[in-house]
């Protein structure tokens, strides 16, 4: 291997994050040609994890190495999301929370590559693409050991969590979230509810927050939010809020509430 292409590569590994996937697209941009990362992984600097993405040989990456290349060497939307980001947070410690699964959210016909889907990361990823919420929006920056991720901060998660519930979320869930969600930021929450395209999620977290009593809900101007008309059937066999025009889980809906 030639001193330039040595010191390349050097230069390289002094930058790049540890545990961090490299994409080749990216790599390309950087000045590393498709035959010098061909040079590198056949002097078994770089392996290949998968078609346009490869490793530092001997490292040990996860899902978050690969998330990492997603966001900031593809420029994808892709993030943890709904409870799993509530675990990244540390908000989540009185749920039942499997540490096998992680949910991913990104933008409507946005496709997680091969490489990053197919790769054993010993852990099982639900990925839902949709644009029910702007893509830069109520997201936070999650320091890991050499490189740092996006991830939904507690105000997008709640948002996210309701908009898989009832059928990939439990909505009792969702309430012992929003019980424990007594310091959310109101401006924040204001900018994500009037940028979300789902009545239903709209209703349903207005309807939570309000059931919690936290002190921020008086903060939220429902009269700038769209909310759509007529009745939503959240749950079969549940009791009707007539407030927000939504049936829900009877456990839900005591007496106290169930006038809202």
């Amino acid at each position: 291997m030639s001193t330039d292409s040595r010191a390349k590569i050097n230069q390289l590994l002094n930058t790049a994050p540890k545990g961090a996937v490299l994409l080749s697209s990216w790599l390309q941009e950087k000045g590393y040609s498709s035959d010098l990362q061909k040079r590198y992984r056949k002097s078994d600097w770089l392996k290949a994890i998968g078609t346009g993405a490869m490793i530092r040989s001997g490292d040990q990456v996860d899902y978050t190495g690969g998330l990492f290349a997603l966001q900031y060497q593809a420029d994808m939307s892709v993030h943890v999301g709904g409870r799993s980001a509530f675990s990244l947070l540390g908000r989540a410690h009185y749920l039942e929370l499997d540490p096998t699964r992680v949910i991913l959210f990104g933008q409507a016909k946005e496709k997680i590559p091969t490489w990053f889907s197919k790769q054993d990361w010993a852990l099982k990823l639900d990925y839902y693409a949709t644009s029910f919420l702007p893509p830069e929006l109520g997201l936070t920056e999650l320091e890991l050991k050499t490189f740092s991720i996006k991830v939904s901060a507690a105000e997008r998660a709640m948002l996210e969590c309701l908009y898989l519930a009832p059928k990939n979320q439990s909505l009792l869930e969702c309430a012992e979230l929003m019980e424990g969600l007594n310091n959310l930021r109101p401006r924040t929450i204001q900018k994500l509810l009037e940028s979300c395209n789902s009545v239903k999620v709209k209703r349903l977290f207005l309807f939570l927050a309000e059931r919690a009593g936290h002190s921020w809900f008086k903060h939220i101007d429902i009269q700038k939010l769209e909310l759509g008309s007529g009745k939503r059937s959240i749950v079969p066999a549940g009791t009707y809020i007539p407030k927000y025009e939504i049936t829900v889980p009877k456990e839900l809906a005591s007496d106290e509430h169930s006038g809202l």
